[in-house]
């Protein structure tokens, strides 16, 4: 068992490995995270985890609010997540590494992150500035099948993103564009797809590729009927996730 103590940002989103994940860093919790993250020397990587967050939660509140205007609000590295921190967080995430972090003039910080592989939360520690995870390296298993689910697949994604793109086919990804590894093509699909929360996790912490796979292919199919009884929609980025305000 490969294990890490590494810096834990909770996120109301999923992270797969090969994701571009941009951040937006205003919170003094993980402003304090990147100040540590940029003392690490350049040649190394600058690695932090990423969880979900099992309520969605990812902001602790910074303003009094209704119903009660007087409520003292939370502060400190586990503010919003409860006396015990683990039980807010989905189990399986994904170490990111911050490829740049940039200060603002303001003391909030831009960052670039890329997912590189899954990992499972043992326990978290709120003692310092900011959470700190012990965590374990999950490998990736190919599963039975895999190079033809993957396959199959990528005929249901182009499908669905067709139907996403309408009738502006100059806005799709070609096929050349595509990768080939089972694994990748899953996590690819994973990102990709206009899921809540709960399915791409089910999706991350799936136990091998194949298992993941098959499980793109039914939400794929279903997803994809669906939208033919839709307008139009614009077709989906494929390597960014949206910017997540921390």
């Amino acid at each position: 068992m490969t294990t890490a103590r590494l810096p834990l940002f909770p996120l109301n989103s999923v992270l797969f490995p090969g994701l571009v994940l941009p951040l937006n860093v205003f919170e003094e919790r993980y402003r304090a995270m990147m100040r540590e993250l940029l003392t690490t020397d350049e040649s190394e990587p600058r690695r932090f985890a990423v969880v979900a967050i099992r309520d969605g939660r990812e902001v602790a509140p910074t303003a009094p609010g209704m119903p009660d205007p007087t409520a003292v609000l939370e502060k400190g590295p586990a503010a919003g997540f409860g006396p015990d921190p683990i039980q807010a967080f989905h189990r399986v995430g994904c170490v990111a590494d911050a490829a740049s972090i940039r200060e603002r003039a303001d003391g909030s910080f831009e960052v670039m992150a890329t997912g590189t592989r899954r990992v499972k939360l043992l326990s978290v520690d709120a003692k310092g500035p900011f959470l700190m995870a012990e965590l374990e390296y999950v490998d990736e298993q190919p599963g039975e099948g895999s190079g033809a689910l993957a396959e199959g697949v990528l005929r249901a994604f182009r499908a669905y993103q067709k139907r996403l793109a309408g009738a502006r086919e100059r806005s799709l990804t070609t096929g050349a564009e595509l990768p080939d590894d089972p694994t990748v093509v899953s996590y690819l699909v994973a990102a990709a797809a206009i899921l809540d929360t709960p399915a791409k996790q089910r999706l991350l912490q799936a136990p091998d590729t194949a298992t993941r796979l098959r499980e793109e292919l039914k939400l794929l199919r279903s997803e994809t009927a669906v939208l033919r009884h839709l307008p139009s929609l614009p077709a989906t980025d494929l390597t960014r996730a949206p910017t997540s305000p921390n």
